[in-house]
């Protein structure tokens, strides 16, 4: 399918499992009539009624603790965060039982659950609408943590998030949400922890996620004026962690920049970079760097442009790359 937006394909990836297992619920605020506030469950409660597409009320912590009963009963329900930072007071539900519960019962209660949340700025939305929470989750054993960055992956991602017996914290990037791309539901779906090389290179590499896999890709065509072939890999999957594909590109290319639109101290990049300097210390001809957001609350719509990493930023990350790696050579 070409030209469909990654709305229309998170919601072909619902209707679809819904369609494939009764077991399949959706849960959430406001998505039943209104079809939840970016669209996505549009039309679902019409095609598989009230019982499966159920509104909720505006209690987070009540929806997910409700998911936790279903999932143990055998279905597998889907819920829907309305923005990333409204998800805050599920967290203890999430923490405490969610990604618990399969180890407490020595895998006799699995929890087939699926956590959908919009996370990100870039949409000109005030700090609680625009948070990127990533860290959270990824710190919690017990959880998979997925982020697509494009169409074909928003569909193919979801569904195989939907049938994991364990739960998957779903982060669907909010500024991409009508983005368009090619798309075909009939494709292999890809599997959870699996990254993806979006762009070859022999300069250095751009590893990502999320937002910034459309700001990485600009980077690095823009790169091509300074002589830069960079490389960029999306993770996809932040937990599991694939680091046979980050660490290939890494050792071949000796030079890495982690891009996330999260805060930097203490973010995912930092596990990223730890990861990359384990496993590629011999063959890194710099230090690995980092272009995040700033260690800020998220700002005010006006001032999210410069909070969010852009080209320029990152670029100026590779020209330190360079700097690095001509200050590190023997003098002759």
């Amino acid at each position: 399918m070409t030209g469909a937006t990654m709305v229309h394909a998170l919601n072909q990836a619902l209707g679809d499992a819904m369609a494939a297992d009764p077991a399949v619920h959706l849960l959430g605020e406001d998505i039943g009539t209104l079809g939840g506030v970016f669209r996505v469950t549009d039309g679902l409660a019409g095609r598989f009624g009230g019982d499966r597409v159920t509104d909720t009320p505006v209690a987070e912590s009540g929806i997910l603790g409700m998911a936790v009963g279903m999932a143990m009963y055998g279905l597998r329900p889907v819920v829907e965060m309305q923005f990333d930072a409204f998800a805050y007071p599920a967290f203890e539900q999430l923490a405490s039982h969610v990604a618990k519960m399969r180890n407490r019962t020595r895998g006799a209660l699995p929890m087939p659950i699926t956590i959908r949340i919009p996370y990100g700025g870039g949409i000109g939305g005030v700090e609680h609408h625009s948070d990127s929470s990533e860290a959270y989750y990824a710190h919690t054993p017990g959880l998979l943590v997925v982020a697509p960055a494009t169409v074909a992956d928003a569909y193919g991602l979801l569904r195989a998030a939907i049938e994991a017996d364990d739960p998957v914290v779903f982060l669907e990037p909010k500024v991409l949400y009508w983005a368009k791309g090619q798309w075909d539901p009939a494709a292999p779906v890809p599997p959870l922890g699996r990254a993806a090389v979006r762009r070859r290179g022999t300069s250095a590499s751009l590893v990502t996620y999320g937002p910034m896999l459309p700001v990485c890709l600009a980077a690095a065509d823009s790169a091509r004026q300074s002589g830069w072939d960079l490389e960029v890999v999306e993770l996809r999957s932040l937990v599991p962690f694939d680091d046979e594909t980050v660490a290939e590109s890494v050792r071949r290319t000796g030079r890495a920049v982690v891009v996330h639109e999260a805060s930097g101290f203490a973010g995912f990049g930092a596990e990223v970079a730890a990861r990359i300097g384990e496993r590629c210390f011999h063959y890194l001809e710099a230090p690995v760097l980092r272009v995040t957001g700033f260690d800020v609350p998220y700002p005010p719509p006006l001032l999210e442009h410069h909070h969010r990493p852009g080209v320029e930023r990152i670029l100026a990350a590779v020209a330190r790359l360079q700097w690095e790696s001509e200050w590190r050579e023997p003098a002759r």
